[in-house]
């Protein structure tokens, strides 16, 4: 039996993760799907001062608050930054990383040092009306929410990184519209590091809508 904390990417709730989360139960697995504060249903909480580090909180008090010593973190898209910062400052609770389509950041980096261009646009026009609040994308599910802006620029602080742990898996997807995926970077790191076992989907970005049947696999294999 694992245990699987999962964690959704900007502007998506525990919502996203779900259905997933149901069907691990199922196999027998504990599952928690994580709501990051400042969006979801936790989105009378999003405020300026809301960063990274108030994410990667989170997930490290989720896993002591519940006793977790063999968490499997799962990220999608922005929450790569979460979960490794949080794999990072408490090793000893976790057990494994899965990487879906998201960012893979060493020491310093940032979702604005690692993404595009055009991902950069959307951070800086998508906070116009709070400064804050970065609104949703029009094609993103209609109970989105605003991401916390901060939580984007801040760079990452870690020690140790990922080379610790043993379980690494990192997914990315090969339908982004034309578009250059944001995660080139990551997904270059994943591919020439020989830890991780990298799974290529025939997908978009948002994976559980597209792919869930993969994903599930992927997670049962770990």
């Amino acid at each position: 039996m694992s245990t699987f904390v999962l964690v959704p990417g900007a502007c998506h709730g525990a919502w996203w993760f779900e259905p997933l989360a149901r069907q691990l139960r199922e196999h027998g697995h504990q599952a928690y799907p994580l709501t990051l504060t400042g969006i979801g249903a936790r989105k009378h909480q999003l405020t300026a001062s809301v960063n990274l580090d108030t994410h990667i909180d989170d997930v490290v008090n989720l896993l002591e608050d519940e006793q977790i010593t063999d968490a499997v973190l799962v990220g999608h898209s922005y929450a790569g930054m979460v979960i490794t910062g949080a794999a990072d400052r408490v090793p000893d609770r976790v057990e494994g990383l899965v990487y879906l389509d998201a960012f893979l950041p060493a020491d310093g980096d940032s979702c604005w040092t690692l993404t595009t261009d055009a991902q950069r646009e959307w951070y800086v026009g998508g906070s116009a009306a709070t400064g804050y609040g970065v609104e949703p994308l029009p094609f993103f599910d209609q109970r989105a929410t605003a991401h916390p802006l901060a939580s984007l620029l801040q760079r990452i602080r870690l020690g140790g990184g990922t080379s610790r742990f043993k379980r690494k898996e990192f997914a990315y997807v090969t339908e982004w519209g034309g578009a250059d995926s944001p995660f080139h970077t990551s997904i270059e790191r994943a591919s020439q590091d020989p830890s991780f076992r990298v799974h290529v989907l025939e997908s978009r970005h948002d994976v559980m809508r597209d792919v869930p049947e993969e994903i599930l696999r992927i997670l049962l294999e770990v």
